[in-house]
């Protein structure tokens, strides 16, 4: 076979830099478990000062999902896992996506058949039988190795369709190390000789992995221990290639529980569910990053880590071979974290959308409204329930005015609300300040704590039990007119009782 192409190939491949890639079948949404291989494999990169590739693997076509390609660039540009090279920014060894590469896997297919480690397959299985053996429902047997070269030409020039399979060492075994769980020797026995090469001219997912992650220059390959199984087999495709075998590191799985791997056909939810639960993409990446990985030194205790600071401290001995589990609760006490170390402008921005769903008057400052609910929220989506009393007064009973620790009363309630009133219809200025001292000068002259007013207005303002902030900010926010509305409507309320 002439080599001119093939060393043109070589070529072409970038030596002497860490080069990792994530390679995502678009085939639906970002689960937790591709989120964190994407995450480490782009970590690996940037801590050793290398390049991170995106690499589409679309050869399933059958299994392909409309709009899923660009749902994975959006993901990886809103968690800043930016690639150096990939379909939409080009590269030395593109192209990117793997249906535009088609011709190439064929080649060394062909190559691998005349160097031993494959050969011609012509049993004849329909498309569907071939995709189940893929997934390794069964192993095939089948006289086909023994053909000779010129028994195999003959049948392909008579126009039989054929398959190429990788050839296996009847005896013996295969030893791959990983950097997680070391050596693994298994016997070669045990290995099925896999389609590397369909009928139809395409490659399958593992054929397909070993020539780009070669032709591509990837030092590093990051997937889950489901692929354990599969190492042995790539190890000896780079061997046949006689070419140099990356470093493994295979991620132990994300689990629901400690029997249940996390899926999405259970309902576990996606990176994009995750986001419209109300989560930071921030407290989403810190915590996936610490599901099956450990800081070392000086951070071993450390939880909370930046995007910048993951970068410096992630090293492959901590990524540990024990599952890790999702645990929704964890997540949300990193997300309430964030939140709260936010900057007030910062949180007031990521919040409107949500304050603007809870809250339609025009009348409410919604600014004024963030800074109550700050301090007072795991997630994006505990908002509305706390502010939309702002909107519309609920419906309420009367026995929220008794407050055993406020000393408050139906009665004294009432009579509170009936001092209140006029006290707050003289204010020529709105504003908390004036607010807040005509209250408390109110509850000074009559020789009451501050609570004994202030816990009815708070009332008679949000029909509520539990609020974020008390009177004077309700007051403040909801406006002169409102408030004394809303007052009105509780002395009618109480005196009706």
């Amino acid at each position: 076979m002439d080599m001119t192409w093939f060393d043109e190939m070589e070529s072409r491949i970038p030596k002497g830099e860490v080069r990792t890639r994530f390679a995502p079948s678009p085939t639906g949404y970002m689960h937790v478990g591709n989120l964190r291989t994407a995450l480490y494999t782009w970590l690996i990169a940037r801590n050793q000062g290398g390049r991170f590739l995106l690499r589409i693997e679309d050869t399933d076509q059958g299994r392909l999902v409309e709009g899923a390609a660009e749902m994975i660039y959006r993901t990886m540009a809103e968690c800043g896992l930016t690639h150096d090279e990939g379909p939409d920014v080009g590269g030395p060894v593109g192209p990117y996506i793997q249906s535009e590469r088609r011709g190439t896997y064929g080649q060394y297919a062909k190559l691998l058949v005349e160097r031993g480690g494959a050969y011609y397959c012509f049993c004849k299985k329909s498309e569907e039988a071939e995709e189940t053996e893929e997934k390794g429902v069964h192993k095939h047997h089948c006289s086909c190795p023994h053909l000779s070269a010129q028994e195999a030409e003959a049948k392909i020039d008579a126009g039989e369709p054929y398959v190429i399979r990788q050839k296996i060492p009847a005896e013996g075994t295969t030893t791959f190390h990983d950097a997680s769980f070391g050596d693994i020797t298994v016997e070669n026995a045990e290995l099925d000789e896999q389609i590397l090469l369909k009928s139809d001219g395409l490659p399958t997912y593992n054929f397909a992995n070993v020539i780009d992650d070669h032709l591509m220059g990837i030092t590093h390959v990051v997937r889950g221990s489901e692929y354990l199984s599969s190492a042995p087999k790539y190890n000896l495709l780079y061997e046949s290639f006689g070419w140099e075998i990356p470093t493994y590191i295979h991620c132990s799985p994300v689990m629901r529980d400690q029997h249940n791997k996390m899926s999405k056909r259970h309902g576990d939810p996606s990176y994009e569910d995750l986001k419209a639960q109300g989560y930071l993409t921030e407290a989403i990446l810190n915590y996936v990053a610490l599901l099956g990985w450990s800081p070392r030194g000086v951070d071993s205790q450390r939880e909370f880590f930046t995007l910048e600071e993951l970068t410096r401290a992630f090293d492959l001995s901590g990524i540990s071979k024990s599952p890790a589990i999702f645990d929704l609760e964890k997540l949300k006490y990193f997300n309430a974290n964030y939140l709260r170390a936010m900057a007030p402008k910062d949180f007031y921005q990521a919040a409107l959308p949500y304050l603007q769903s809870a809250i339609s008057s025009p009348s409410i400052d919604l600014s004024l409204v963030a800074p109550l609910v700050q301090p007072r929220c795991d997630t994006f989506l505990d908002i509305a329930p706390q502010v939309d009393f702002f909107d519309a007064l609920p419906t309420y009973s009367n026995e929220l005015y008794v407050h055993k620790k406020m000393k408050t009363t139906l009665e004294n309630s009432l009579e509170a609300l009936q001092l209140t009133r006029p006290i707050l219809a003289e204010l020529t200025d709105w504003t908390y300040e004036s607010i807040h001292t005509a209250l408390v000068e109110l509850a000074q002259k009559l020789e009451l704590k501050n609570g004994r007013i202030m816990w009815p207005v708070r009332t008679a303002l949000s029909g509520k039990a539990v609020t974020p902030g008390g009177a004077v900010e309700f007051c403040q926010i909801l406006g002169k007119e409102e408030t004394l509305r809303r007052i009105d409507l509780g002395i009618a309320q109480l005196s009706a009782s």
